[in-house]
């Protein structure tokens, strides 16, 4: 009996044992030093630049230099007795039914799209002041996914988590 009492207690040793090594050998495995320094960037960052002469908007979509390659999209609001005419002279906007006028091209870090050209029109020949005026450009971007046989297309339905925006805390 002493030798049967001996062997249990020999294997539930051996089981403690064997379970505490799985957290031993896991410090073990994920412990790392490193030594200087590589700054990495995740996500885009675009800015938008606007000129206004002759009633008209010309816009030109950013991405800077250290961002993932994006597709853009941009519509443009005035006040409802003016409206708006668009044109590019490169040909490469292109208006949908949901208003946005998209741009075909991928835009990569550090590239720019082509001027978007945003006329009001409608304008009493009495006004003098364009500073009266007001035309609210909105834009928006999102990365490019590949096919898998490698052609670039772009998603706007999908949803990106991008966190609090400073001034958003409650």
């Amino acid at each position: 009996m002493k030798k049967r009492e001996w062997c249990l207690a020999a294997l539930a040793f051996v089981l403690t044992l064997t379970a505490a090594v799985g957290r031993g050998w896991a410090y073990f495995t994920t412990y790392t030093e490193a030594r200087g320094s590589y700054t990495i960037s995740l996500g885009d960052e675009t800015t938008v630049e606007e000129d206004f002469s002759a009633w008209t908007k010309h816009v030109t979509i950013k991405n800077s230099d250290d961002s993932e390659p994006v597709f853009v999209r941009a519509k443009a609001f005035c006040g409802s007795e003016y409206s708006l005419m668009y044109s590019d002279a490169s040909g490469k906007w292109t208006p949908n039914s949901d208003g946005y006028y998209y741009y075909s091209d991928v835009v990569p870090g550090g590239g720019s799209t082509e001027s978007l050209d945003i006329k009001i029109e409608n304008v009493p020949t009495d006004v003098k002041d364009s500073a009266s005026f007001h035309v609210v450009v909105v834009y928006e971007t999102t990365p490019v996914l590949y096919h898998e046989d490698g052609t670039a297309y772009a998603d706007w339905e999908r949803k990106v988590d991008t966190g609090t925006v400073k001034g958003d805390e409650a």
